[in-house]
């Protein structure tokens, strides 16, 4: 009889072991990614980049990949204008963010089209298996910095969350969907080219130190489609360009 007891004192306790083994929180893991930053460097004047153009509006209308969002941006470049289409939507403002990649990069030079994902990795823009590839592996990263939009009367409430030590500078873009252009000169005369999420306005609006919060006016020109536009606000690291965190929200959110 006593061994019995013993025994079934021993295997009780091993069961009670059992259960605080089991019941014992894991550890907190960061939260993976949720929102990618897709940019397309593109021209109407470079008859490689409608293949490209396309394929950043078909990642626009999947929106989201792997259950992870998609956030799409075209930037229109100036450099092909010389050749006899000025190509309405370039900036040399966005050139000159894409020389910014070329040297944090280490590519040979601007190009298009060239597609940039996560701030982190860059490819020929009209190759659809490595953009899943690119934005499948930057989605599984953990976000440095969480962005949230809370849309107001004519201006957008930004708030940033940053992990411990995180910084960069803060972005809003706005972009618009279905514009389309009858190309009359150039490498696309005759064509007739369609673009989703092209960058109509960008502009830095802050600085991240661990946390930002900010009030930003939001206005909207007159030959922009109210429907078809959506804001964007994304964090980005100027050491190195790897984009922390972003959200974006449509525009018909903010009432005027």
């Amino acid at each position: 009889m006593r061994n019995f007891l013993v025994n079934s004192f021993i295997a009780a306790a091993v069961a009670c072991v059992g259960l605080l083994v089991i019941s014992r929180p894991m550890p907190a893991t960061a939260p993976a990614r949720r929102a990618v930053v897709v940019e397309l460097f593109t021209s109407e004047g470079c008859s490689s980049c409608p293949p490209a153009d396309e394929l950043l509006s078909q990642l626009r209308k999947q929106g989201t990949e792997n259950g992870m969002e998609v956030i799409p941006l075209g930037f229109h470049v100036d450099y092909w204008n010389y050749q006899g289409w000025q190509d309405r939507f370039s900036s040399r403002e966005y050139s000159r963010r894409q020389e910014t990649y070329a040297e944090k990069l280490h590519t040979e030079g601007p190009y298009t089209p060239e597609m940039v994902v996560d701030g982190s990795r860059e490819f020929v823009g009209n190759d659809e298996a490595r953009a899943h590839s690119a934005i499948a592996e930057a989605g599984a990263e953990a976000a440095v910095a969480e962005v949230s939009l809370n849309p107001q009367k004519g201006k957008l409430l930004v708030n940033v969350a940053g992990q411990p030590g995180a910084s960069g500078e803060v972005w809003l873009a706005i972009t618009e969907d279905n514009l389309s252009s009858r190309v009359a000169a150039g490498e696309n005369t005759g064509r007739t080219l369609h673009h989703d999420a092209v960058v109509r306005e960008f502009k830095e609006i802050g600085r991240l130190y661990g946390s930002f919060q900010a009030v930003v006016p939001v206005r909207f020109q007159r030959d922009w489609k109210r429907g078809e536009l959506r804001i964007v606000v994304f964090v980005q690291d100027p050491r190195t360009e790897k984009i922390a965190g972003a959200a974006e929200i449509p525009a018909t959110h903010i009432s005027q």
